[in-house]
């Protein structure tokens, strides 16, 4: 990069820190520290909300997710909607009415105090590990892609996050995400339309979308009732509806945010905006990854994306076996560019027999370049055993650093960092928050002031800014980011979402039945889970966003039927 992208990367930054720590400079309080004084609109609710979930996976594996797989990825996010209106009229009123700091101070007035530790203990490990890999997800590419040292980027995206959440606390985060949203909605327009000014002379964006259509990469829509397929519309608008009722509904890095709303209305309409602009959000994300497709198809594309690998496979007895997949590999894409541009010209007369032919071939030869590309990935985990031959979260960048100016280049990756840093604030923020109100408070230290809580709440903070760094800097790279994430999120939050679920709809379920049902379903996904990895499953055999709607479903069964077996008084 040259010094006027470092200029604007760093420029950014250092102002979101410091705009942070300025910001919130006389929090001094549990109330503000933990919910923002309890005084958000509901459009800085809405912003905090998408930036919380916005992380810097969305920004880098999104792309690469359309690029390989086409658009069917948005189809996760179609029942975004129908979660925030049911959060808005169930469990939004349930944490206002008891004015709580954690959603799971709740459940111990419905239950008792293990359940409501369970649920607790359930999140901090789900988000503790979610918290490591946000941070080493942005890290291991962007230091591929830099030249820094690993560890030295974790440090730096962990350190910058760490000083402005542990100063200013939730009102911090909120503060500060507001401006980060800016900088990664605007940095995703621009790169949006730099990838159509990208295209060759006499090629438009209708084009660029015919090609697209023609080579299954809009394929938004996917119909097929398949239990093992990760994103089709049934997934989409049932097992993703659980996910997101249990992240927005009961995950503390996001109750947090609109527990900061000033009046119940405000934080319905914060919630609501989140759920009427995700989707085309994520819809623009996954078109701009479409179209850098596109512009693959006129420009040679590497076979390999991650450079920093293919530069070590130079270096093995592998060299020459690449050389010849690459060359290989450049004969397919030359043939299939002129075939791209015959395909424009039959749509330009409308000629569709013309049409229907040339993408037949086209397709075909798409294919036997994902195979050569396939083969390299091969190839390369040979010549290299202990290295990630998935190369999805590495094109988007990529192509940014090759085909982008001076100054938007530095912009997209402050639009990483930004997007690395919102996300694993709110992050620390609840977690720090949980520990101390959940079990710090309540459990280990129960008679102090509030400024002792205060103080605590920010070494706990800070402590699981530590903790994140050091987990993030063990990771092995997962087989796509953004699906890491949602997978760590579909192993743990049907529990907790299972167990909210009976404390607002099952009112003569009692704890113990809770509590052991919770567990068992616990216990139940991470089995099926262990099965679908080893392929020994059968037909539990399902795409992990199904667990969602399983694990809930299995703790209201399981608590229903131990209800009767488990004698207890309804508190």
């Amino acid at each position: 990069m040259s010094w006027i992208d470092w200029l604007v990367l760093f420029g950014t930054l250092i102002s979101i820190v410091a705009y942070g720590v300025y910001k919130t400079r006389g929090t001094k309080d549990m109330d503000s520290y933990l919910r923002g004084g309890s005084d958000s609109k509901w459009w800085a609710i809405g912003l905090s909300i998408m930036a919380t979930q916005a992380s810097a996976i969305t920004f880098l594996s999104t792309p690469g997710q359309a690029y390989t797989d086409g658009m069917r990825f948005v189809q996760y996010y179609f029942g975004l909607p129908l979660a925030m209106i049911i959060i808005s009229v169930f469990f939004l009123p349930m944490y206002y009415k008891a004015k709580v700091y954690t959603a799971y101070e709740y459940l111990e007035s419905r239950f008792d105090l293990k359940t409501r530790m369970l649920a607790a203990f359930i999140f901090l490990i789900q988000r503790g590990l979610a918290a490591g890999i946000t941070i080493y997800a942005p890290s291991i590419i962007l230091s591929a892609l830099l030249g820094w040292p690993l560890q030295a980027t974790t440090i730096v995206i962990g350190v910058l996050v760490i000083i402005y959440t542990v100063s200013g606390g939730t009102e911090a985060v909120t503060q500060t995400q507001k401006q980060q949203m800016t900088i990664m909605m605007g940095g995703m327009i621009v790169a949006g339309v730099l990838v159509i000014y990208s295209l060759p002379s006499g090629v438009g964006l209708t084009d660029a979308l015919h090609v697209a259509g023609k080579m299954e990469k809009l394929n938004v829509i996917t119909t097929n009732f398949d239990l093992e397929d990760r994103y089709n519309i049934w997934s989409g608008l049932t097992g993703a509806v659980f996910l997101f009722m249990s992240y927005f509904g009961t995950d503390q890095s996001q109750v947090q945010r609109y527990l900061s709303g000033k009046t119940l209305s405000e934080s319905r309409l914060g919630l609501m905006m989140n759920g009427l602009l995700k989707v085309p959000m994520q819809f623009i994300i996954l078109l701009i990854g479409a179209l850098v497709f596109v512009y693959y198809q006129y420009n040679q594309p590497p076979i390999f994306f991650n450079e920093n690998l293919t530069e070590q496979v130079m270096q093995t007895e592998y060299a020459d076996d690449f050389r010849n997949l690459e060359a290989d590999y450049m004969k397919v894409f030359n043939t299939k560019r002129e075939t791209v541009f015959q395909l424009n010209a039959a749509i330009d007369e409308g000629d569709e027999s013309v049409i229907a032919d040339v993408k037949s071939e086209l397709n075909a030869l798409q294919k036997e370049s994902d195979e050569l590309r396939a083969e390299a990935k091969a190839l390369v985990g040979t010549a290299l055993p202990e290295s990630e031959t998935n190369d999805k979260d590495y094109i988007f960048m990529t192509y940014v650093m090759k085909v982008f100016p001076v100054g938007i280049v530095g912009l997209l990756f402050a639009v990483i960092f930004s997007a690395a840093m919102s996300s694993t604030s709110s992050e620390l923020n609840a977690l720090g928050s949980t520990t101390t109100i959940d079990f710090y408070k309540r459990k280990i230290n129960q008679d102090q002031t509030d400024n002792h809580y205060l103080k605590s709440s920010k070494y706990f903070t800070l402590a699981w800014g530590i903790l994140a760094i050091i987990f993030a800097s063990t990771l092995s790279l997962f087989e796509n980011l953004i699906q890491a994430v949602n997978l760590i999120g579909s192993l743990f939050y049907p529990t907790v979402l299972g167990i909210f679920v009976v404390a607002f709809f099952f009112k003569t379920i009692k704890s113990n039945a809770t509590f052991i049902g919770a567990i068992m379903s616990q216990m139940v996904i991470i089995l099926v889970h262990y099965l679908n990895i080893n392929g020994i499953a059968g037909p539990l055999t399902m795409g992990f966003l199904w667990y969602n709607a399983l694990g809930c479903i299995l703790v209201v069964l399981f608590s229903f039927i131990l209800n009767f077996i488990i004698p207890q008084k309804v508190r």
